[in-house]
């Protein structure tokens, strides 16, 4: 292919783009920019951050939330490292199940997460209830509630997908004659490890470290539900200064904090990424059995370990919601219909189902619609602009969505122009798709770009010579060869907007009749009662069977090379 020729296809690509990115710059860089605006109007940016780094209890914040994920992101490479490796290399009974269940976290919305960590783990949870009635004790003895630890478990139970499917990826495809080379020179196992294997997946390896921590830093919902007053990310302090103590200075100063870091860390990610997937004449690795009873009692440990950090809080919050008082009942699911303190904030079960479910579908076209042209864009050889696009299109991944939220809310509020008043957006029901839509889109790329990279070009050129127009070329070559990676794509963002609730809590404000599954859910976790708590454990089962279903039909159709 003439380089004019390719010159060509990149401008086309940039032209079908423009749409999206005109769509990322007017519901991403103008939220944010009013934001700043409206912070920083009477003081200045200056003033601002110099407020932030004069008062400790914000730099306990900045700290306490790079302690946590650092923290959160060596535990879970602790466990994520052995469970990929084991999971590339060895052939045992039920790998198949538990490579689908590693992949279950990753979907599930973080308010559920919380609900089932509580349920396990919480002063009235299943473990303690046990002890109590075991040991016949006056208290429970676990107090975990309210602390770093149920904060740690919850994440590593989130991010352990991450870890393994990259990981697992690498050495699935890696050239094992490395490995077999140093073994007949004599290096005994662990020093091939150590020398060969984990060099070699060490690009790979930080990727994963670069991705969970992002995750981590600005998580949100665990924290705001797990932690104590004491403990907050700049997310929840976000939240915490722009909602409930309405400082938009501070509240704006630590959301750029959050991006520019955000920023920094994608881009060292997707040089990565770009790195370890470099080929080294890669071959699918074949699997092989344990042959030792040390090394079955090692695998058998670590899959153990790995399936019950995410089986036991899910069955945990699924029998919550089912039993009351040692007795199956339905009657937590009954009272999700009853409004039991008139409150005008209250909807219905099947009313804040019908509004994710809504979102959801919305959010799906809408990110396959901006996302599918930005990957074919990126997926082009890639010069400095693209590569730099390439990192700003990922910032929603790092930026907060309580910030996205309050953007929108800031924006697009009624303003006069040119004489004209213009309509209030902020009630407006399609407000939170758009956010969403942002929040899903890295998702959408980042999975279609191994599918397009892999995809020949020649074969839609032969279709053209055989007289196809270049729409009927696309349809009858891409679009069958890339079908399950979009199926993919749209049930990731699917389920992003499923489970969003930063931005989705936010949002809510000006309109709570609009309120998804998540925020119902938050709702009832702030009002006393053992009821209430009842309510919110069957709303999450409600929600987690619904992201269930998801998941089986995104593992059904996922792209397995997928750079996630």
């Amino acid at each position: 292919m003439s380089n004019i020729h390719q010159r060509r296809i990149q401008w086309l690509y940039w032209l079908l783009a423009l749409p999206a990115l005109a769509f990322f710059v007017l519901f991403f860089g103008v939220p944010l920019w009013a934001i700043m605006q409206r912070a920083f109007a009477e003081k200045g940016l200056g003033a601002a951050i110099q407020t932030v780094f004069s008062n400790r209890s914000l730099l306990h914040v900045v700290a306490w939330s790079a302690w946590q994920a650092t923290l959160s992101t060596l535990l879970t490479l602790l466990l994520g490292v052995p469970t990929a490796y084991i999971l590339a290399h060895y052939q045992f009974p039920g790998r198949a199940l538990i490579r689908s269940l590693i992949a279950v976290p990753f979907v599930l919305p973080t308010v559920v997460v919380a609900l089932a960590f509580r349920a396990l783990l919480g002063e009235r949870g299943l473990i303690n209830r046990w002890l109590v009635a075991w040991l016949e004790l006056a208290k429970p003895p676990l107090e975990l509630e309210q602390s770093l630890g149920m904060i740690l478990i919850a994440h590593v139970f989130f991010n352990l997908t991450v870890v393994v499917r990259l990981l697992t990826a690498y050495w699935s495809n890696h050239d094992p004659r490395l490995e077999a080379s140093a073994q007949v020179l004599g290096a005994p196992r662990w020093r091939v490890w150590l020398e060969v294997t984990l060099p070699l997946a060490l690009p790979a390896l930080l990727a994963a470290v670069l991705l969970v921590f992002t995750f981590t830093f600005s998580a949100f919902g665990t924290v705001l539900l797990l932690g104590s007053s004491q403990q907050h990310t700049i997310e929840v302090e976000i939240y915490d200064q722009a909602i409930r103590q309405f400082n938009l200075p501070i509240a704006a100063t630590l959301s750029l904090l959050q991006i520019l870091t955000s920023l920094g860390l994608t881009l060292a990610y997707t040089r990565l990424v770009q790195r370890s997937s470099v080929p080294q004449e890669a071959q699918a690795l074949s699997l092989r059995r344990a042959r030792t009873w040390p090394s079955r009692v090692a695998i058998g440990g670590v899959m153990l370990l790995a399936s019950s950090l995410i089986v036991l809080p899910l069955a945990s919050l699924l029998l919550g919601a089912l039993r009351i008082e040692g007795q199956w009942s339905l009657e937590y699911f009954h009272m999700l219909g009853v409004n039991q303190r008139g409150s005008y904030a209250y909807v219905p079960p099947t009313q804040a189902m019908l509004n994710s479910l809504r979102y959801a579908a919305i959010t799906t076209i809408l990110a396959l619609v901006f996302g599918l042209p930005c990957a074919y864009l990126l997926a082009q050889p890639q010069g400095r602009l693209t590569r730099l696009l390439d990192g700003v299109l990922m910032l929603p991944l790092g930026t907060s969505a309580v910030t996205v939220g309050l953007g929108y809310i800031i924006a697009f509020r009624s303003y006069e122009l040119w004489g004209w008043e213009t309509p209030d957006l902020r009630r407006w029901s399609g407000l939170l798709p758009l956010a969403h839509t942002l929040l899903a889109l890295p998702f959408v790329i980042r999975t279609m770009l191994p599918a397009l990279r892999r995809l020949n070009p020649q074969l839609r050129e032969a279709a053209r010579m055989l007289g196809a127009k270049p729409w009927r070329a696309w349809r009858e070559v891409d679009l069958s060869l890339l079908l399950p990676s979009i199926m993919a794509a749209g049930l990731f963002a699917f389920t992003v907007s499923l489970g969003d609730f930063g931005a989705a809590l936010v949002v809510s404000v000006t309109s709570p009749t609009t309120a998804t599954m998540p925020v119902v859910i938050f709702r009832f976790l702030g009002q006393p009662g053992a009821s209430n708590y009842g309510q919110a454990l069957a709303m999450s089962s409600l929600l987690m069977g619904v992201t269930f279903i998801s998941f089986l039909l995104l593992e059904r159709f996922r792209d397995q090379t997928s750079e996630w």
